[in-house]
């Protein structure tokens, strides 16, 4: 099992010396990762709802977002061992063969250390903003990942696709990682199964789902995976994860509600959804995740201070099996 933190990056607490604070603390301490989020704008009068408000309108936090890649290339220079993972870019706004050259670059930088999830985006004015579609967003990723892969892979690198197409072309370097960069895909969709089964390296939930839910979509990760000739036990397994460590349960769960309300919506399920209170009661709902196959658990929230990366590494991550 391996245990990472978010970044501080969206936010008002967004910036280079909570970032840098945060990373350099989790990898002194010995947590695997650190993490980021994709969000591009905040629009004012959005097409798509935001499912977690009543008003279906963005919480005021995402007004304020750092670049994902360009916070990791920054955390990058500035660390040594920890890994550095999205979770998630959104495929759809971004070209392939651009991303592949960024992605590489700071693998290459960072000696080898970046973790990739992806997802396929949501919002219709962020689809709007970038010129993309949302029509065939399954059809495009499974090639967008064949693109990146292709890059990483071979040379000289050549890709004839329905959506991208690259010349036969050298294209050096190449990451650290071999045979290439690790992609997670992120969601919870039958679809998204599906993609992390056969073509990613495994699949990352989001914040909403219980231990049982995600086992349940865990289990059908891996079945497409042995369907695909894959050996599902090399698939990774990452579940984001919100934990507050306080002998106060109350006060823990009150603080849960101040964070999650603001980057979720008051309709947030803090009871179910985050681990809250001792170390002990903090571990035991943690462990629920790892029972069900979670092998990474992305933690939050992501305070500008290092308060709770202290207090879970000392209190809650011993407790852990």
């Amino acid at each position: 099992m391996r245990l990472g933190f978010n970044l501080p990056q969206i936010g008002p607490a967004a910036g280079p010396e909570a970032i840098v604070r945060v990373a350099q603390r989790a990898e002194e301490l010995g947590y695997d990762s650190v993490w980021v989020t994709d969000r591009l704008l905040y629009p004012i009068e959005p097409q798509t709802p935001y499912m977690a408000t009543p008003d279906g309108s963005l919480p005021e936090v995402y007004k304020t977002v750092l670049d994902p890649l360009e916070s990791l290339t920054f955390v990058a220079g500035q660390t040594s061992r920890v890994a550095l993972g999205t979770s998630i870019l959104d495929m759809p706004y971004y070209n392939p063969v651009m991303l592949a050259r960024r992605l590489t670059t700071l693998d290459v930088l960072s000696g080898g250390r970046l973790r990739l999830g992806f997802g396929l985006g949501w919002s219709q004015d962020e689809f709007d903003a970038v010129g993309a579609s949302m029509k065939q967003r399954g059809r495009r990723a499974d090639e967008f990942i064949s693109v990146l892969k292709a890059i990483w892979t071979t040379d000289p690198v050549e890709f004839q696709g329905e959506f991208y197409q690259v010349p036969k072309s050298v294209i050096l370097p190449k990451p650290v990682q071999k045979p290439g960069i690790p992609v997670i895909l992120g969601g919870s969709a039958e679809g998204v199964y599906k993609r992390a089964g056969e073509s990613a390296d495994g699949w990352v939930s989001g914040g909403t789902s219980n231990a049982e839910s995600f086992g349940q979509s865990w289990e059908k990760v891996q079945g497409y995976a042995r369907a695909a000739g894959k050996d599902p036990a090399a698939l990774d397994s990452a579940k984001l994860m919100y934990c507050y460590v306080d002998d106060d349960r109350q006060g823990a769960k009150s603080e849960l509600e101040s964070f999650t309300h603001a980057y979720y919506g008051p309709q947030y399920d803090v009871e179910n959804n985050c681990a809250y209170g001792s170390g002990d009661q903090c571990a035991a709902h943690i462990q629920r995740y790892i029972d069900a196959g979670a092998k990474t658990i992305i933690l939050g929230p992501t305070w500008p201070d290092t308060r709770q990366i202290d207090r879970i590494w000392n209190e809650v991550v011993p407790k852990l099996k």
